[in-house]
């Protein structure tokens, strides 16, 4: 029962990724958006999601994870009525920045639950397997959704109906899930935060807007010039720091490094996919908005199966073969895809593709997930946990900065070779021996047990 009241908020906070895509003309001509303005609907979920991960994480690990996950999703679902109801549209950009605000909060905290709840390898890779997997579905279902309610009921819909999960998850999960924090560390480490969080929201602030203006935008520029600056403040400040942000032994995992290494690429391809497919199959293939949503559905059933496949693949192989096999599927995937092109059939030549990379997605997503978190303990799972997504989202943005402006067929090649590069670095650099069925369950990073917090 945590498990899925954490699994349905994660699909509500991920589906409002891409629930607003369909609905954007919908909320420009009732709202009375500018073209320039009209962007900011999205870039405001994601300039605070993205920008405040490393802080919530942290936060949940130092005043407890599971307040900081009822206090985000509280905090999610009041944005969201407030998005329901806007009526002008500088009220609808607030509102989604504290639904992003709220996303960062949750995710981390829900994720580093889920890693406490289930210590054990096997049962690790598959509870996040499942987590990955439900996630992947709300982003795929939001394209979907979005269409049906826009279509069926208004653009209002798409927010207003989060709130019942909402009140489903502060009713449940305190009865469900006890409160887990840091041992022996009651204070953040304040400066390290502030640089580190500004580092983000610059990095992502710039990339969003350098993916709407081009490079050549001074103010794009000086944003991620800013960014760079400031993570060099950070890394200085918290080499001085008593008990730093980001802990050098966290940073000293191989295995963690090199699993945010290829997220990181890995996101960039995906995010870039999903962007230039959706306008591929409208444009090209003369799908209505709410057609191309369904065609998507097939992509959910794959990552489904892929997911099903992953854990028992990972466990049996290892983490290092496990994931070198499903980013080559993905690259396979992306491929067949590039070729898509005006005139062709849904059946030949979007749908083998479509299924090849979504399994791939399946098998990928869960084996990174557990990786990146590989060894994390009760003092630094909302870090890790935080760490992971804060990568995806920060890849995602580079993704459709630097690969859109490609076109269709250059973006999806550009996007195999970054996957190809990820396939590169877990052959080098990932432990041999990451993963796999030699560690005992029950046991954490250095045969140490991990620690336990069993539900109520």
């Amino acid at each position: 029962m945590p498990m899925f009241v954490l699994c349905l908020v994660q699909f509500m906070l991920v589906l409002d990724d891409t629930v607003v895509n369909v609905a954007l003309p919908s909320i420009r001509d009732e709202l009375g958006f500018s073209t320039s303005g009209l962007p900011w609907v999205v870039n405001a979920y994601f300039l605070a999601f993205g920008g405040l991960l490393l802080l919530c994480g942290r936060l949940a690990d130092v005043l407890g994870r599971r307040r900081v996950f009822l206090i985000g999703v509280a905090l999610f679902g009041v944005a969201s009525l407030a998005c329901g109801v806007a009526q002008e549209p500088w009220q609808l950009v607030i509102g989604r920045f504290v639904q992003g605000a709220g996303s960062a909060m949750a995710g981390p905290a829900a994720m580093s639950m889920i890693t406490l709840l289930y210590p054990g390898p096997e049962e690790r890779t598959r509870a996040l397997g499942l987590w990955g997997g439900i996630a992947a579905l709300g982003g795929t279902s939001g394209l979907v959704l979005s269409g049906v309610l826009t279509d069926l009921v208004s653009w209002r819909g798409i927010f207003l109906i989060n709130l019942p999960i909402v009140a489903v998850a502060l009713a449940l999960l305190p009865r469900l899930v006890p409160e887990s924090r840091a041992p022996g560390r009651r204070h953040l480490d304040v400066p390290g935060a502030v640089l580190v969080t500004g580092a983000a929201v610059s990095l992502v602030y710039g990339l969003l807007r350098a993916g709407g203006t081009g490079w050549s935008d001074p103010v794009a520029i000086g944003a991620v010039v800013l960014s760079a600056a400031l993570v060099v403040a950070f890394l200085v400040a918290e080499s001085r720091a008593v008990a730093p942000l980001v802990p050098r032994a966290f940073l000293a995992s191989r295995t963690r490094a090199v699993a945010n290494g290829a997220t990181l690429l890995f996101s960039m391809a995906m995010y870039a996919m999903s962007f230039l497919l959706m306008i591929q199959v409208q444009t090209a293939l003369g799908y209505s908005p709410l057609l191309a949503g369904i065609a998507y559905l097939p992509y959910g059933a794959g990552i489904l199966a892929g997911m099903w496949l992953s854990s028992r693949i990972s466990l049996k192989i290892g983490t290092r073969q496990a994931l070198l096999l499903a980013f080559l599927v993905n690259i396979a995937g992306l491929l067949l895809l590039s070729g898509v092109a005006a005139g062709d059939s849904y059946a030949a030549h979007v749908l083998p593709g479509m299924l090849v990379l979504s399994v791939g997605n399946g098998l990928s997503l869960p084996v990174m997930a557990a990786a990146a978190v590989e060894g994390t303990t009760e003092e630094d799972a909302g870090l890790g946990s935080a760490l992971f997504t804060s990568v995806q989202q920060i890849g995602g943005a580079v993704g459709v900065a630097a690969l859109t402006v490609m076109g269709y067929s250059g973006g999806l090649v550009a996007g195999a070779v970054c996957v190809a590069l990820g396939a590169v670095l877990i052959v080098v650099l990932l432990p041999s021996r990451s993963g796999g069925p030699r560690r005992p369950a029950g046991e954490g990073a250095g045969g140490r047990s991990a620690p336990t917090a069993a539900p109520r």
